[in-house]
């Protein structure tokens, strides 16, 4: 290996343990190796056989199939490496090394830190020696000293620059396919006819915020937007529901689909004709591609790398996630609430630029919005962080002004919700008006769209 030994006969910096440890903890639990392929790749690994053990990892991961002892087994005899990574008693041996699979972004970034280390020794000595031949001109010798040291920094600093005639090339394609098809969304449709018109659908790589104070609906419109998104565009849709469980959105559904009173699915007073009613929507249910997370606590860091390991098993339309504030940030912000959600909206971005989705977070409004004699919300009520407003590629809030009024005498119900689109970086804003069947769990349609 060109990089095991400095010029000065020294070894170079390695962490055979944090190789073994990774190794074997990615053999315990494959779940955290898409975030270990972002920080390590094989050629980090200072032992041979530890390269040849990642690459054949690598390659599991990239065709669908789970790692473990007995399929790395089998990828490695298919590619004549097992007998020299020491066979399959190595392995066995590494799934020993560690007690648990916790660690393993850990061990990942040792590695990371020593491979860096040993590029930057090699970098470090070719320069030297460059330095030493007279014969050299300075000015090649600096070019190739920068370009080394780029070469070394390029693991942590990434710097993708793309000319404006290729962005060009990209425009006018996408340009040219609307002018083609008038009236197309370019966007993901959401079900809702006035909506999808005021967004052309949810775009690709942004962050939608949907913002209301309780008892406003927003998890009957977040289970309404999910199933409508997944039926439509046949694309899964990844639902985080974590104030309620899986089975109680699931029921939610099911009364929406199948037109029934949602409180007698509870309760059980079902008819016979409910009964039947049920089993057709659950027909038209069980084929929708939606995949449910209902952890109830979870960080930022958890939540992207779920969703990155759903983006790697199926094809996402979007992902949608009930509700910001219940994420929590990293251990760097513990204590600090304000910059722990800025993680969490600056996180939620990154995601969706990363993933190219729309990723649509509910987010709890303050209390002042009871407080003013207008309760519509604004966008200064959303709750802890100002980022929220400042990340978001759009701003909606449900606004029902029956509930404002329960205790009016004079008061005519009118079952109407307002969804208040305040901010949206590439378009129009306005209101759209729906009709809430609440008995039924579900948000219908008046295409009624107001500027």
């Amino acid at each position: 290996m060109e990089e095991t030994r400095s010029s000065a006969g020294r070894i170079p910096p390695q962490d055979i343990e944090a190789e073994k440890s990774l190794l074997g903890a990615i053999l315990i639990s494959d779940g955290a190796f898409p975030e270990v392929l972002e920080r390590i790749k094989a050629k980090d690994f200072y032992e041979n056989r530890h390269q040849a053990i990642f690459t054949a990892m690598t390659a599991l991961y990239n065709t669908h199939r789970p790692i473990d002892i007995q399929t790395l087994t089998s990828e490695l005899r298919s590619e004549k490496q097992l007998k020299s990574v020491g066979g399959a008693p190595y392995l066995a041996e590494l799934t020993n090394f560690v007690p648990t699979a916790s660690h393993a972004v850990a061990y990942a970034d040792l590695i990371a830190n020593a491979a860096t280390r040993r590029r930057l020794i090699k970098a470090g000595s070719d320069i030297v020696a460059e330095a030493y031949n007279e014969s050299g001109q300075i000015g090649e010798i600096l070019g190739k000293a920068e370009k080394d040291l780029f070469e070394v920094s390029d693991r942590t600093i990434k710097s993708d620059y793309v000319a404006i005639s290729d962005v060009l090339v990209q425009t006018f394609e996408r340009i040219e396919e609307l002018h083609r098809n008038k009236g197309a969304l370019r966007g993901l449709k959401t079900g809702f006819i006035d909506l999808d018109k005021k967004l052309a659908g949810f775009q690709k790589g942004t962050l939608v915020i949907v913002g209301a104070r309780p008892a406003m609906g927003k998890t009957t419109f977040a289970q309404n937007l999910a199933f409508n998104m997944a039926s439509i565009n046949k694309k899964h849709i990844l639902f985080f529901t974590m104030e309620m469980a899986a089975t109680e959105i699931t029921e939610r559904m099911v009364a929406a689909v199948a037109g029934v009173d949602s409180w007698r699915i509870r309760d059980g007073s079902l008819s016979d004709e409910d009964f039947s009613k049920i089993s057709d929507a659950l027909g038209d249910i069980d084929d929708t591609p939606i995949l449910f997370d209902d952890t109830s606590h979870m960080n930022i860091l958890e939540l992207r790398n779920k969703a990155r390991r759903a983006a790697h098993d199926y094809e996402l339309g979007a992902i949608i996630i009930d509700y910001l504030q219940l994420l929590n940030g990293t251990d760097r912000y513990a204590g600090n609430r304000v910059q722990e959600v800025t993680e969490v909206s600056r996180g939620l971005k990154t995601l969706a630029r990363e993933l190219e989705i729309p990723v649509i977070a509910l987010a709890q409004l303050s209390r002042n919005v009871t407080g003013r004699d207008d309760p519509k919300p604004i966008l200064s009520d959303l709750r802890d962080s100002g980022s929220i407003e400042q990340d978001a590629d759009v701003v909606m809030f449900l606004h029902r002004p029956d509930y404002y009024h329960e205790n009016d005498d004079d008061y005519e119900k009118t079952n109407i919700t307002q969804l208040l689109i305040e901010k949206h970086r590439q378009g129009p804003t306005g209101r759209i008006d729906f009709f809430f069947d609440g008995e039924h769990n579900r948000f219908l349609s008046l295409d009624k769209t107001r500027d």
